[in-house]
């Protein structure tokens, strides 16, 4: 039985109606292990022959039996398979990848065949070795003579076997010597039982073959043996290379190949990356702000650990005509004070004016209070105490003062304690200093008083400003506030106050402040997506530039698969490295803004930092995968002859 055999084989090429022949009705049986030349001048054919023979092109009718098997039908992995499995081939201008040492251009076709690395490079340097090559094994393309070259070449061809050669003018470009020696070695394979195709237009070169096939104008003109018989030799199994399927090998040899080429060219990937860093660094700056935006007035609110109930006069806060109306004062204070329900009371009165000390003069804002305020108001005691029930009524000329106020009339916070100050020219002993977590933006001072001395000796009205309760933790918040709300309700004999939970300003509060980050942060998404189509950009511009490395890959065995996941993983890379420097450079950001920023921080979460890498390798998946899905469809013979 033929192993080779070839059917009534057609090839044209040309839209409908306006077709080329280039082969027509060709006919022709191999047997393993022969050595034949296809004669030829140039444009006869022989070349497209060969390139059919070699699953490199497709005919456009007949038949296709190798070793029994029609493939005619073949898909493109199929015929990958079957390349990588049987053929090996030996190009007249080499086509070595030129980013690879000779070692590594041989091993190439073994890493689509499963082979792990040290078994690879171990054949490799082997073939190497028997080819006279074994000095130049980590010498680059460029470095070699076209001989040499030539001989990596063959030696790339046996790598995964060989069972057939294809020689398509192998000393075209070649010296006499370096011919001669190419064709010592195609004779020797030859007497080890490869099959080998010689395909030349040099009569004296096809003389070297057994069998000449001469082909002019897309037929067959003659096929003859120059000798009676032959002796054909079977391929021994130890020139076919066995492995077990492993997908992680062509995996982890796509991440390294990958890696490389984005390395080859650092300046186009750094430029290529930059849109993913600017999209990735502000997403992680506004989410880093928001959260610390966030965590800061949701901690102040937490600071008061009992939930608070803060009642305003007015059925309207914002109304001031109905907020005039109201008859909210220290009596309704002191009559809530008196519900079980409630942990403490603070009615709250506040006046503007001056504080003096000795010859320095501040405005001030005076804010009554009780000993409840110290916690209402998530004030922290720096220095001496705070107001006391004793203070309260004795109505004691007493006052509170904040850290950044004691400091500037003072010096020093600690030598304010027992000093007196004029308030509105009323004498006030300071028994204590506070910092408030309400940092106060502005030069006014801020100090708190005994209410009711602020009431009797200082406003002089009996009306308040607003009454802030502290809901006993036993229960629940919301009865308690619709309880107060029909006691004072009754009180007034009519509604003539609003009532603000901390519990309901704190969720409003996230609320707003989830939006504001959501939708700033989709106007910074907005350039991770010009950052991906600039991927998708530079991906294409890149496999235009290596269609011929993309045509050699797939003539030594890579699959579509193989080619698609390369290109993938690259432009993934190129993403994920994109949001690591993103990623990286919102955190230096942070870094500093923490440092001059001492009311607000950046706070980084780690979960939406490996979200942000995660993220950005899928926009490289997403856009990059146009590019790869065309590099993956490309036709071997025409990535090989494109230049």
């Amino acid at each position: 039985m033929s192993f080779i055999e070839l059917k009534n084989i057609n090839k044209f090429v040309g839209s409908q109606g306006h077709e080329q022949i280039i082969l027509k009705n060709i006919n022709l049986n191999i047997k393993r292990g022969e050595f034949i030349s296809i004669i030829g001048q140039s444009g006869s054919g022989k070349s497209t022959l060969m390139n059919i023979l070699g699953c490199l092109d497709t005919a456009s009718s007949g038949e296709y039996t190798f070793d029994g098997e029609n493939i005619y039908n073949f898909e493109a992995d199929q015929l990958s398979e079957l390349r990588l499995k049987s053929f090996g081939f030996i190009f007249q201008r080499y086509n070595l990848l030129n980013s690879l040492t000779a070692l590594e251009n041989v091993a190439l076709p073994a890493i689509y065949s499963n082979l792990n690395t040290k078994l690879r490079l171990e054949r490799a340097q082997l073939l190497l070795n028997e080819l006279g090559m074994s000095d130049k094994v980590h010498n680059k393309p460029s470095e070699l003579s076209g001989g040499q070259q030539q001989r990596v070449s063959i030696a790339r061809a046996l790598m995964n076997g060989g069972e057939v050669i294809l020689a398509d003018e192998p000393t075209g470009a070649l010296d006499s010597k370096s011919g001669e020696m190419v064709l010592k070695i195609l004779k020797d394979l030859h007497e080890k039982g490869h099959t080998i195709i010689l395909v030349t237009h040099d009569a004296k070169i096809a003389q070297h073959a057994e069998r000449i096939i001469e082909i002019r104008d897309g037929c067959i003109l003659s096929d003859h043996y120059k000798i009676d018989s032959v002796i054909v030799k079977n391929v021994l199994d130890k020139y076919i290379l066995k492995t077990k399927p492993n997908f992680m090998i062509p995996l982890y040899e796509a991440l390294k190949m990958s890696i490389h080429s984005i390395f080859s060219n650092k300046l186009r990937s750094l430029l290529t990356m930059l849109g993913i860093i600017i999209g990735i660094s502000s997403v992680s700056i506004i989410l880093a702000i928001g959260k610390g935006v966030t965590q800061k007035i949701i901690g102040e609110w937490d600071g008061l650990k009992l939930a608070t109930l803060s009642i305003y006069p007015g059925e309207d806060v914002y109304n001031p005509a109905l907020s005039a109306a109201s008859r909210l004062n220290i009596d309704d204070a002191t009559a809530l004070k008196d519900k079980k329900n409630i942990a403490a009371v603070s009615p709250s009165i506040a006046a503007s004016g001056n504080m003096i000390y000795q010859n320095k003069n501040v405005k001030a804002t005076a804010n009554g209070a009780d000993k409840a305020q110290l916690q209402i108001a998530n004030l922290k005691l720096e220095y001496g105490r705070f107001l006391t029930s004793n203070d309260i009524e004795k109505r004691t000329q007493v006052t509170v003062i904040d850290l950044k106020t004691s400091k500037s009339l003072f010096g020093k916070a600690e030598l304010s304690i027992g000093k007196s100050v004029l308030f509105n020219k009323r004498p006030l002993e300071v028994i204590g200093v506070v910092k408030s977590k309400f940092d106060n933006p502005g030069n006014t001072a801020e100090i708190w008083l005994p209410y009711t001395t602020l009431e009797s000796q200082i406003s002089g009205k009996a009306q308040i400003n607003s009454i802030t309760v502290l809901i006993d933790s036993r229960y629940n918040s919301k009865l308690v506030e619709k309880d107060i709300e029909h006691f004072l309700s009754a009180r007034h004999g009519v509604k003539d106050f609003t009532i603000f939970s901390s519990e309901e300003g704190k969720k409003s509060a996230t609320k707003v402040l989830g939006t504001i980050t959501f939708f700033v942060s989709a106007v910074a998404f907005i350039s991770l997506l010009v950052g991906g189509i600039g991927v998708m950009n530079i991906m294409l511009v890149s496999v235009t530039e290596r269609i011929k490395e993309i045509g050699i890959r797939m003539a030594v065995g890579a699959k579509q698969q193989n080619v698609l996941t390369q290109f993938l993983i690259e432009a993934a890379i190129l993403c994920f490295f994109g949001g690591l420097l993103g990623v990286s450079i919102s955190f230096i950001i942070g870094i500093i803004f923490n440092i001059f920023s001492p009311e607000y921080k950046m706070v980084f979460s780690i979960w939406v930092t490996l979200m942000a890498l995660f993220f950005s390798s899928i926009i490289g998946l997403i856009f990059g995968y146009l590019p790869a899905k065309r590099a993956s469809n490309l036709k071997p013979i025409e990535a090989l002859a494109h230049e």
